[in-house]
């Protein structure tokens, strides 16, 4: 049986890339890596630690990357270097800069842990993975803004057309602007396939009316949780369909949510995720979803 394959977002996941933040975040600078003044690198890696917990409690495998303080602070971020699809990975090449060699650190993990690189992005191309969304089994989004562009889209669609995937592109608007960081998942968490938590105001409307169109239904959470959250409030993984993890201190968001049936689970994140953009979404890279 293959030991990877996810081109779902909330089939139940059994196996996941992770990489425990160390000396690399002790070390980092905030202004350079652009983390506001909720950073904390202790308490951060303490509240990493409870996100951990939550994963190893599924049963859920976790593919560890190791930090060996390289410098790659937001390598914590697993999900936005590579794209695991039942062909293998795809390696892809990050829009900030300072990541530029991560992708290359998951192809030597994948490597090594024999899941198949099926190629990698190259040139002019950018896709971060917190821009990729599996709209279904054969139909990849992908929200084009400061960290992913139309070439890394037509390189996708090279590398994936072959395997039956679709990859679609649909404009980010800038929102904070060019060093903040607003990917496509920073706007739609998918709860199970047919059920979205969304910010609406900053969806694409021509992705809008797809979803719409495939039967997908759009809860909001609170405007004002978005804002009070830096947008983490919308960064919802989850564990399988309707069971899902997020950062704590946002009733509002995770009440719209129980009222739709999903079991909600909660870790602090004030100093991981808020100081430093990105949610549980973004610290996990599932290998294997599977219904």
């Amino acid at each position: 049986m293959k030991n990877y394959g996810c081109q779902s977002m909330a089939a139940p996941m059994s196996r996941v890339l992770m990489r425990r933040p160390g000396d690399s975040l002790r070390q980092a600078d905030p202004h350079l890596w652009n983390y506001n003044g909720y950073f904390d690198p202790e308490k951060a890696i303490a509240q990493y630690q409870a996100l951990v917990e939550m994963v190893e409690a599924t049963g859920a495998e976790i593919l560890w990357l190791e930090d060996g303080n390289d410098g790659l602070s937001d390598g914590m971020f697993t999900r936005d270097a590579s794209l695991i699809t039942k062909a293998g990975a795809v390696l892809l090449k990050m829009g900030k800069a300072l990541r530029a060699p991560e992708p290359e650190s998951h192809g030597r993990a994948y490597a090594m842990a024999n899941i198949p690189v099926l190629g990698r992005l190259t040139g002019e191309a950018l896709v971060e993975g917190g821009d990729t969304l599996w709209l279904d089994e054969h139909t990849l989004v992908v929200g084009l803004g400061f960290r992913s562009n139309r070439e890394g889209v037509r390189q996708l669609n090279e590398l994936l057309n072959p395997h039956g995937i679709e990859v679609l592109g649909f404009d980010l608007p800038v929102w904070s602007g060019e060093t903040a960081c607003l990917h496509l998942m920073s706007v739609i968490s998918p709860l199970a396939d047919d059920l979205y938590l969304v910010h609406p105001k900053l969806i694409p409307a021509a992705l809008w009316i797809l979803m719409k169109q495939r039967g997908i239904e759009l809860i909001a959470a609170p405007e004002a949780e978005f804002h009070d959250s830096l947008g983490l409030n919308l960064n919802v993984m989850p564990f399988s369909p309707r069971d899902c993890v997020m950062i704590d201190g946002f009733p509002g968001t995770r009440a719209v949510m129980e009222a739709h049936g999903v079991r909600v689970r909660t870790f602090e994140g004030d100093a991981l995720c808020m100081a430093c953009e990105g949610g549980p979404t973004c610290l996990t890279n599932p290998i294997l979803r599977e219904a």
